[in-house]
């Protein structure tokens, strides 16, 4: 559902404005760029990787196939076999996560399990962004309050995570 389109001309360039609940989108040159939320969830997503798929297979041990699906319905971002299986990967190297081959169904499938050592990084990590959340609460910058209704629902699927690192100790 469209709510308001605004079109003009910048730098020799047509460029439209598509605002769609809530989130602003430019097309431009028949590419579509992405607005600055999204745009930020994205790079935040990249940078923590391989936390969201340690995260994921602290709650269940996880094939590859699965981690990429459930990234895409949590997060909204797709992740391919070309960046997950190389992550997974060094993360076994590491020591992180153990893998397994599953032979039971007619296809055999690797499944990945978290070890001790990645618990411990999970925790640590999550101690680390909640002490950096912190300090950034404490700049002096004024916070926007916003309804449930402007915050994408990516967000809001991260606040149990955010309520966790809230109150966790930090180890710094």
């Amino acid at each position: 559902m469209l709510y308001k389109v605004s079109r003009y001309v910048r730098n020799r360039t047509y460029c439209i404005h598509v605002q769609q609940q809530n989130c602003w989108t430019q097309i431009q040159k028949g590419k579509v760029m992405m607005n600055n939320s999204k745009e930020v969830q994205v790079k935040l997503m990249k940078g923590l990787l391989d936390m969201v798929v340690l995260q994921f297979l602290s709650t269940e041990p996880m094939h590859g196939y699965q981690i990429i699906t459930k990234i895409r319905k949590t997060f909204g971002v797709y992740f391919g076999p070309s960046t997950i299986y190389p992550l997974l990967n060094a993360l076994e190297k590491k020591g992180y996560v153990k893998s397994e081959w599953n032979m039971e169904n007619e296809r055999p499938r690797k499944v990945y399990k978290l070890t001790n050592e990645g618990q411990n990084l999970l925790n640590f990590t999550e101690d680390s962004l909640n002490f950096i959340c912190r300090k950034i609460g404490n700049t002096g910058m004024p916070k926007v309050n916003l309804t449930e209704e402007h915050v994408p629902q990516s967000t809001l699927r991260l606040r149990p995570l955010m309520r966790k690192m809230e109150h966790a100790k930090p180890l710094i």
